[in-house]
């Protein structure tokens, strides 16, 4: 039985809509931006602190930890600059935190290397949203963001995503093999939707009706 829901995603791609869509029709707690508040709420760092950590950080790191912490599709960060603190640290308390929420269940967790720290569980569904980088520019012009800016952030974010995981998680990104399913949101977001819905159930089905069958990753033979 699936009690965690992780969804990475391009830049653009409408992952985080998904998401909310995913947690609305579940009846499960949706960690987005949700989730970047609550490890700034454990952190309680020390302004001092973080300013000294601040002067330390590597300029590269200091810009993969602001994508970390970055909400889906927010140009600012939602939380100050100043708490931007070291990048070790980050990723340190969101394995805690994003652990401590998978031990709670029902739960849809967005991006922040979940699909890797959660990847030893078997009752998380991991799947990964993706678009043409036409349709991604065309999402965010819709979201009133201008097209140079939706143009600038759907070619450079998703690279810095790539070098985040590549440092902290020692993978490449996306991580075909740690997903049931990787999408393509250009046919529609309700399309995808549907998609993890009916496999996710499909899945559960077949694990009640064998209940000695692994519920492994599954591999669709074509993306929808």
């Amino acid at each position: 039985m699936f009690r965690i829901i992780t969804v990475e995603r391009e830049y653009g791609a409408g992952g985080s809509l998904v998401a909310a869509e995913l947690a609305h029709r579940k009846g499960w707690q949706l960690l987005d931006q949700q989730l970047t508040g609550e490890i700034a709420r454990v952190a309680a760092v020390d302004q001092k602190v973080v300013a000294r950590c601040d002067e330390k950080v590597d300029p590269l790191m200091h810009r993969l930890a602001k994508v970390f912490w970055r909400g889906s599709y927010e140009r600012a960060l939602p939380i100050a600059d100043q708490h931007i603190f070291d990048a070790d640290m980050m990723v340190d308390l969101a394995h805690r935190v994003i652990e401590e929420k998978a031990r709670e269940g029902n739960c849809v967790i967005v991006g922040r290397g979940a699909p890797y720290i959660l990847r030893d569980r078997a009752d998380t569904f991991r799947v990964f949203v993706y678009g043409s980088r036409e349709e991604k520019i065309k999402r965010m012009v819709r979201l009133k963001m201008s097209e140079r800016e939706a143009t600038e952030m759907v070619d450079t974010i998703d690279q810095e995503r790539a070098a985040f995981v590549r440092k902290y998680f020692n993978a490449e990104w996306p991580c075909r093999r740690l997903y049931h399913m990787m999408l393509n949101s250009d046919c529609g977001l309700d399309v995808v939707t549907d998609t993890i819905m009916n496999t996710m159930h499909e899945l559960e089905r077949k694990h009640s009706s064998n209940g000695h069958e692994s519920m492994g990753t599954h591999h669709p033979h074509h993306a929808v």
